[in-house]
């Protein structure tokens, strides 16, 4: 994978709460996604994944920063070339049942991004939108029915239908199986690849079990507290984890086979830090077990200290990687 389709530069995303709060939910994050890839990004609740995956797909206003969609800048993208842009970015939600208008037929939800780009009309319409049916799943004769008269996995293939229905070439998928039973989950991870493959499309994955973003995810971001900790293949996150922070998040994945070797449990004590007010220097400092002394006088720094193993830990240092 050398064709970068996003590249995401110190991006900002500030919450001003009264006169003089604010919550730092994206802080100074910078990453690539490539073309074709599915790049998956984890992290506990209140991490701060969720509000990334909304700033590039354009939901929310970036406080600062930059994104590159196709080396372009998206803030210096204007009329018909913003409106493809916007057309080929395109988001899954998390939560299939609010997600979708319940006044409205499955068939016209499907076609609320056909109709406002104007893409096709009249029987064609039709067409396309038993056609998206039929990818996801379902069937023709849903088009004249009511979410409410669908189960949380149809639902969230209704979802998964209407983003597909502008052609879209990336698609950021916000935790879209943390709303569905265990059983349904795998059914939609399945779909969601059989659609990268056939439809050539590209990922940013969210989620917060990382058991699940192996199986579908490229790469990996690990993100805490606003901040990214780690980024890796796939691979090496699961079999060489760096910090401390992913470790313990690792040691918590159940394991299928009671009797299977595993790694020791990594408890973290406490709760996350508020956002409104994180600790000094490196904000997982409060909860890891290495923690010193410069830990909280100094934000580490981001850094390559494999190849293509990004972290940010003041454990390593600019000579190589030392052992955790």
């Amino acid at each position: 994978m050398s064709d970068k389709l996003l590249r995401i530069e110190n991006l900002k995303k500030y919450f001003h709460i009264g006169q003089d709060r604010v919550i730092k939910s994206v802080d100074d994050i910078s990453f690539d996604i490539y073309r074709g890839e599915t790049f998956g990004l984890v992290g506990e609740s209140g991490s701060g994944k969720s509000t990334l995956g909304l700033t590039v797909a354009g939901l929310h206003e970036k406080t600062d920063g930059n994104i590159f969609y196709n080396d372009e800048n998206l803030s210096d993208m204007k009329g018909k070339k913003k409106v493809i842009v916007n057309r080929e970015m395109q988001i899954v939600f998390q939560d299939p049942q609010s997600s979708l208008n319940p006044r409205m037929l499955v068939g016209d939800i499907i076609a609320e991004g056909i109709d406002a780009h104007k893409l096709v009309k009249g029987k064609e319409r039709q067409a396309r939108i038993y056609e998206l049916l039929e990818k996801v799943g379902l069937r023709a004769e849903h088009a004249k029915r009511y979410p409410h008269e669908f189960s949380g996995g149809q639902r969230q293939r209704i979802g998964i239908a209407r983003a597909l229905a502008v052609n879209p070439k990336f698609i950021v998928a916000d935790e879209p199986i943390s709303a569905l039973d265990v059983s349904i989950q795998a059914q939609v991870i399945n779909l969601l690849e059989d659609l990268k493959e056939s439809e050539g499309l590209t990922y940013l994955f969210i989620a917060h079990d990382l058991g699940m973003v192996k199986h579908i995810s490229d790469r990996i971001g690990v993100m805490y507290l606003g901040n990214m900790m780690e980024l890796a293949s796939s691979d090496d996150l699961f079999s060489e984890a760096l910090h401390p922070y992913t470790q313990a998040l690792l040691s918590a994945i159940p394991v299928a086979d009671p009797s299977a070797s595993r790694k020791e449990r990594i408890v973290l004590l406490g709760d996350p830090p508020s956002p409104v007010n994180p600790p000094s220097g490196c904000r997982f400092r409060t909860r890891c077990p290495h923690a010193m002394d410069i830990c909280s006088q100094e934000i580490p720094e981001w850094k390559e200290v494999r190849s293509a193993h990004f972290v940010a830990c003041h454990l390593y240092n600019n000579e190589g990687v030392d052992e955790v």
